[in-house]
């Protein structure tokens, strides 16, 4: 056989909130900077640097579509699918998707399918592990990696591994849920189980054939799904009513499982799944007291805390083992050993219908971005960024009224049915129900004020009659 084309397929549409209040709904933690310059999903993308792969398929969402694009802009890839789920459906709808997608470019290809919020700190030991894995993949096993348990963890599942063969791959014998403690203790101790840490090979073509053997129901959604999907720039937009009809499933359940083919390469490489703020503790450099510090922090007599601070001086006395993180919105104080316990906060903040569940104050837009950065009744203050090149839709308010001076740069604005430019300390006014747009015909990022002010100032009053990013 040809060697066969290596693909990374990212996981990247996930909506976790375990790292809350950094991480929320709409800028979930693969594209937090939990260490250092770059995020969780472009150290991903990184780690496959040595392994001279093709250009990767990243799997996300239409909410999150143009974070994952200008990420992957920032570090230099040019050259990525990104796959549009129309709703969620599991990673085994994702990644027969991915496949069928991949047998239409390359006939068959190996996929190496990555989750993006995994930390892992011995490249050399990860980019080994996966050229192990790539060849017995190639010969015809569905490969997972298990991570040689440092300790009787309750919040992973385990792999149950059989005799090794040749290189120390393993075949897989069993698949053990999430544990309770004397049971996680139990497997442990006896010494053949890996903590399952939901990476693959694959060779697509035979993922696509033992998905219709094992799951032929995810096959049938998925088949017309890609076969009637929509090419868009970098986006690919899976047919929606197609995939919806899949199983929610994912592919632990819907193959693994039940596979003779399953086994698995031992990946010791520094991995975590960066599932709390205390395994970001874990993974990021302490002091001689064991405190870590990500942004400007001042402790004193603090030991073992993890301090995350975002644009002001954070500030500690005489603390131990706590979790301090401060953003723009929310603050979050709790012990170390509580660290799942923010579930419950989240739980709180959805049912009393609180933005800060879902969005920064600063959110994220393919043009740029806005930052609220104050509001009471009938009015409301943003401070927007505009890309070079880019521009908002051409839209209209039925309750609102918008005020903008313009801070740095150059602005074009729509405004009805006159067109003109505002410079630095110029501004305008654009009335309830005009139509207009906002555009940065410069070399320089725009900065602006807007002030809005009517009876509702909600984000759904937004009537988009023209948009080149393909917004609804």
């Amino acid at each position: 056989m040809d060697r066969l084309p290596l693909v990374p397929v990212v996981l990247c549409g996930g909506s976790g909130t375990r790292l809350w209040p950094l991480s929320r709904e709409s800028f979930p933690k693969q594209f937090l900077r939990l260490q250092g310059q770059h995020s969780l999903l472009q150290q991903t993308l990184q780690r496959c640097a040595a392994l001279d792969t093709a250009a990767p398929l990243l799997l996300t969402g239409e909410a999150t579509r143009f974070i994952v694009s200008e990420q992957l802009n920032e570090i230099g890839i040019d050259n990525a699918t990104l796959m549009l789920e129309p709703v969620q459906r599991g990673t085994a709808p994702a990644l027969c998707s991915a496949a069928l997608k991949l047998a239409q470019e390359y006939g068959d290809a190996l996929m190496l399918v990555l989750p993006s919020d995994h930390v892992v700190r011995d490249a050399a030991a990860f980019t080994a592990a996966v050229r192990l894995a790539a060849r017995s993949a190639a010969e015809g096993l569905l490969m997972t990696f298990g991570i040689p348990p440092q300790s009787p963890e309750t919040g992973f599942g385990y792999l149950q591994a059989a005799g090794a063969m040749a290189g120390g791959v393993r075949r897989i014998q069993g698949f053990i849920e999430k544990p309770d403690r004397k049971t996680a203790t139990r497997l442990v101790d006896g010494g053949d189980c890996f903590w399952n840490s939901g990476m693959f090979v694959f060779r697509c073509q035979q993922l696509i054939d033992e998905m219709g053997a094992h799951a032929p129901e995810v096959l049938a959604a998925c088949e017309p799904a890609v076969r009637a999907g929509a090419a868009d720039g970098c986006f690919f937009r899976l047919q929606a009513d197609a995939y919806a009809r899949s199983t929610d499933i994912s592919i632990d359940y819907a193959l693994m499982e039940r596979t003779a083919n399953a086994a698995m390469a031992p990946l010791e490489a520094g991995w975590s799944d960066i599932g709390s703020w205390s395994s970001v503790w874990d993974v990021t450099p302490h002091d001689d007291a064991g405190n870590s510090v990500l942004g400007d922090a001042l402790l004193q007599d603090c030991s073992g805390c993890h301090v995350h601070a975002g644009k002001r001086l954070v500030s500690a006395i005489g603390l131990q083992d706590l979790v301090i993180v401060d953003t723009d919105d929310a603050l979050l104080v709790l012990p170390k050993e509580r660290a799942q316990d923010i579930r419950q906060i989240v739980s709180r903040l959805k049912a009393d219908g609180r933005s800060e569940c879902g969005t920064h104050r600063q959110v994220m837009r393919p043009w740029g971005s806005y930052d609220a950065i104050g509001n009471g009744p009938r009015f409301q203050v943003k401070r927007i960024t505009v890309k070079p090149g880019a521009k908002l839709s051409l839209q209209m308010h039925h309750h609102r009224a918008e005020h903008w001076i313009v801070v740095s740069g150059t602005a074009r604005v729509t405004d009805g049915d006159k067109s003109y430019l505002l410079t630095e300390n110029q501004s305008t006014y654009i009335g309830v129900g005009v139509v207009h747009s906002l555009e940065n015909p410069g070399k320089i990022p725009l900065e602006l004020i807007e002030v809005q002010s009517g009876s509702y100032l909600g984000e759904d009053d937004i009537v988009r009659l023209n948009d080149r990013y393909g917004r609804a």
